[in-house]
């Protein structure tokens, strides 16, 4: 129980004022100027007398109607006014006659009348009025009306502008309605009838279980033929409905009816909202993944690389090596060494320097060879995660239109998020620097030049290719520039065991690095540009942190509102 059946109705109608306030201030935070209006409209009315508001079309006898059913002899509210210049009249109680102008198109009415201490009459413009602000003002004090009285003419009820009043009515705020046929005394009995019975089943097809209709006269209820003029069944059904002690509670009710409705439109829209933020939050963890995966299959070709480097390098080094071990033996060494009296080019030295010589253009070459074809599909696997990610983002999904009903703002603000996002990537994808890692500067002085001449993601096979093949030859220079060093100062067969273990082991020494190094810095390299790629997100993942707290904040606040209402209108009923 929200609170005891013994609180009389204005301590509830001070709890259920607390909780509008509430809603006007969400109201306020979502930036929906509309439903601003309309909740304030009602949170300043919720102290006033129960509120009729009469629509229907220009010349269907609206202001006759009020004038008649407040039993005045004075015109209370103007009675053939020129629609351009018509105003909507709000009647109230008041000690004195006297005119308020509120502004240029509402005026209030104070009036000594007592049944208007229960009520308030609001008199609208035509439905079908020319005036723009009518309509606007009008659809101001709808949702904070208590009972919308519809108007018609009695020769036809059936006129297009004030039906789509009652359409908008009904389909948006659902609330009570009773209608009423104006200048019964110009219509025939038989065909009264008729258009009674017309306007209670258009009203049934449009979604009123039971119609309440009323024929009237207001010229006969002036003449004071009170049979005739049909306001007796009107009057009895607003005293026994209304005015019987049940005015403060029936519009309590309607507040708390009315907040619901503007509570579920806006927990409605935020489903839409929660929608498109679980949408976007899929589509950024996509775009992890993706990189992720894209990574792990760069990273797997550049294993692949590796691995035929080495084998490459294997095959020529071990070539080599079986060519030195044979010819340092004995023998060889020994012929050499005799042909070398005659001619120095036959010496061991210039041999060991023939050998070193071909071993430093097999290792050129093939290692090459290899790093081409290998670049080439790291560069395409690197090109394909930009190509993808950009394909994703310009078809990430859109559910939060940018005229939502009430998360418009919202739209909007995502809506650029998005677009800054897409032109930033393409922009990113299109500057080779993106794509240069100044860790790689100590490796290769030529990779500016290069780069200056390729652009944007294309440039990343330039950069891998004048890296690698820049390590590559760093590497096997150094071995080749020891070994030469080791071969310095040979004699015949004297070092045999010292040389093949020295050549060996800076085979060995070669190897490693070739796995190590090339493999860290490609990989790390690798990572670079991800983590590049991933940074362009940088406003997304702000604009979804954000969407997150404010979605669960307001989704609590919602479901409190609607919880607390629902408590009191159920304890209404209890002690109606």
């Amino acid at each position: 129980m929200l609170f005891k059946k013994d609180k009389n109705i204005e301590q509830v109608k001070e709890h259920v004022e607390e909780i509008i306030i509430n809603l006007h201030e969400i109201t306020k935070e979502i930036k929906h100027s509309s439903l601003e209006e309309t909740v304030g409209d009602l949170k300043d009315r919720i102290k006033e007398p129960y509120m009729f508001v009469i629509v229907g079309e220009v010349k269907a006898g609206k202001s006759s109607f009020i004038n008649a059913l407040l039993k005045s002899k004075e015109e209370i509210c103007k009675v053939a006014a020129s629609p351009m210049t018509d105003t909507i009249q709000q009647i109230t109680y008041g000690e004195e006659q006297r005119v308020e102008v509120v502004n240029p198109y509402l005026h209030k009415i104070y009036q000594p009348f007592d049944i208007l201490k229960e009520i308030a009459i609001v008199d609208t413009p035509g439905t079908n009025t020319i005036v723009d602000h009518h309509q606007e003002i009008t659809e101001r004090f709808v949702p904070a009306s208590d009972l919308i009285v519809f108007v018609f003419e009695s020769k036809n009820p059936y006129r297009q502008s004030a039906w789509e009043f009652f359409d908008y009515i009904q389909d948006e705020w659902r609330k009570k309605i009773i209608f009423v046929l104006q200048q019964k005394d110009l219509m025939e009995p038989d065909d009264l009838v008729t258009n009674i019975n017309g306007v209670t089943e258009h009203a049934i097809q449009k979604g009123i279980t039971e119609p309440t209709v009323f024929a009237v006269s207001a010229k006969l209820e002036q003449a004071e033929d009170l049979e005739g003029s049909g306001f007796l069944p009107l009057r009895k059904f607003i005293e026994e409905k209304i005015t019987s002690g049940q005015a403060g509670k029936l519009k309590l009710k309607n507040n708390i009816s009315t907040a619901l409705t503007i509570n579920d439109k806006i927990f409605k829209g935020l489903i839409t909202r929660k929608e498109q933020y679980d949408s976007d939050q899929r589509f950024r963890d996509d775009i992890k993944v993706t990189l992720d995966n894209q990574k792990l299959k760069s990273d797997k070709e550049v294993d692949i690389l590796i691995e035929n480097l080495v084998h490459t390098y294997n095959e020529i080094t071990s070539e080599k090596y079986n060519q030195m071990r044979d010819g340092l033996s004995f023998i060889p060494m020994l012929r050499r060494s005799f042909k070398s009296i005659m001619d120095k080019k036959e010496s061991p030295k210039e041999w060991l320097n023939d050998l070193a010589t071909t071993l430093e253009r097999d290792l050129n070459v093939g290692l090459k060879e290899k790093l081409n074809e290998g670049v080439v599909d790291i560069a395409e696997s690197i090109q394909q995660m930009g190509s993808i990610i950009d394909l994703k983002i310009r078809n990430s999904e859109t559910i939060l239109q940018k005229d939502h009903e009430i998360f418009s703002e919202i739209a909007e603000r995502r809506s650029n998020v998005l677009k800054d996002l897409q032109g930033a990537f393409s922009k990113f994808l299109k500057n080779s620097e993106n794509f240069y890692d100044d860790s790689l500067a100590t490796d290769s002085q030529n990779l500016t030049p290069n780069m200056a001449a390729g652009g944007g993601i294309a440039i990343v096979g330039v950069i891998l290719a004048t890296v690698t093949n820049g390590m590559v030859f760093d590497i096997t220079g150094g071995i080749l520039t020891t070994i030469g060093l080791l071969f310095a100062g040979v004699t015949v067969g004297l070092k045999k065991r010292k040389i093949l273990a020295g050549f060996k082991e800076e085979i060995d020494r070669g190897r490693a690095l070739l796995k190590g190094e090339i493999s860290t810095k490609l990989k790390d390299y690798i990572g670079s540009i991800k983590n590049k790629i991933d940074s362009n997100f940088h406003h997304l993942d702000e604009h979804l942190s954000k969407e997150k707290e404010s979605i669960q904040s307001l989704e609590s606040r919602l479901n409190a509102i609607d919880e607390n209402l629902h408590g009191y209108d159920g304890e209404i009923q209890i002690s109606l």
